[in-house]
């Protein structure tokens, strides 16, 4: 049976480019809510010699992932997930959309694969520098089990909690800083409740990536590209490679952790470039 590679957000950006490193023996799905970007991207694929297809899903909505689970696995056996939809304080939305694409979509995401998913499968849940950002009195992990159990409930208090932000850039922005800050403590919660099924969850966090979101974000988010080893974007391409490599089978110990991905900007900020 062929082994399948799922990329939500796959039509552009880093997922695009996480497909262009994947093994070339693998069919390779790519979804999001624009068709003809999904197909121009299918096109790309095909043209560097991959089987690929492409399939509207929004994450945000259980049955819209359960229709990509049920089209992936009528191709082959689906091996590889990595979940890099999402959407970013400078886009169109607000901050319940925020939560619902971001948090929600990788528990939906996170969910209905696993259930169809082998030994030695992989999930890998992007989320971004920015989740780090906050301090932790101000993030409400004790609402996070409430993702599994009431999501409207969690969606509503984590609302209520960005709105303390003065601004409307501002609460996007800190909706956006727990949504991601979520999706590393879900990717942890799942490594081990998925490691009893062989399944190996992780997560990576980039930092501000010279894609198209990451240019709206320059503006508002650059504010961190000075803190970075070499002061710059990270590169679309280098971020595929990234997520491919994580992604791989072979790395198979690399399980409930996040990789921060983000050129040092993060460290810099809170320790070697940290102002005085």
């Amino acid at each position: 049976m062929a082994n399948v590679c799922v990329i939500t957000g796959g039509g552009s950006g880093m997922g695009l480019e996480a497909a262009k490193f994947m093994p070339k023996d693998k069919i390779i799905v790519v979804t999001g809510r624009t068709l003809s970007k999904l197909e121009n991207a299918v096109n790309t694929l095909k043209e560097l010699g991959y089987e690929a297809y492409a399939k509207t899903c929004d994450t945000s909505v259980r049955e819209s992932v359960k229709e990509l689970v049920e089209f992936a696995s009528g191709l082959g056996e689906i091996r590889n997930v990595i979940n890099s939809a999402g959407v970013s304080p400078a886009m169109n939305g607000t901050p319940e959309t925020i939560l619902r694409i971001n948090a929600l979509g990788t528990v939906y995401v996170n969910q209905e694969f696993s259930k169809v998913m082998k030994p030695g499968s992989v999930i890998v849940d992007v989320s971004s520098n920015s989740a780090y950002i906050l301090p932790s009195f101000i993030i409400p992990k004790k609402l996070y089990p409430l993702a599994d159990t009431d999501e409207e409930a969690f969606i509503a208090k984590i609302v209520k909690k960005s709105n303390i932000a003065k601004g409307d850039y501002q609460r996007k922005g800190m909706a956006y800083s727990i949504s991601k800050n979520f999706v590393i403590w879900y990717a942890k919660k799942c490594a081990f409740e998925y490691g009893k099924k062989g399944i190996r969850v992780v997560s990576l966090s980039p930092g501000l990536i010279a894609t198209d979101m990451g240019n709206l974000e320059k503006e508002d988010g650059g504010m961190l590209i000075p803190f970075s080893a070499e002061e710059r974007m990270g590169k679309p391409e280098e971020l595929g490679f990234a997520l491919a490599t994580v992604a791989d089978e072979r790395n198979g110990y690399l399980a409930g952790v996040d990789i921060l991905c983000d050129g040092g900007s993060t460290s810099g900020m809170k320790e070697f470039k940290k102002k005085k």
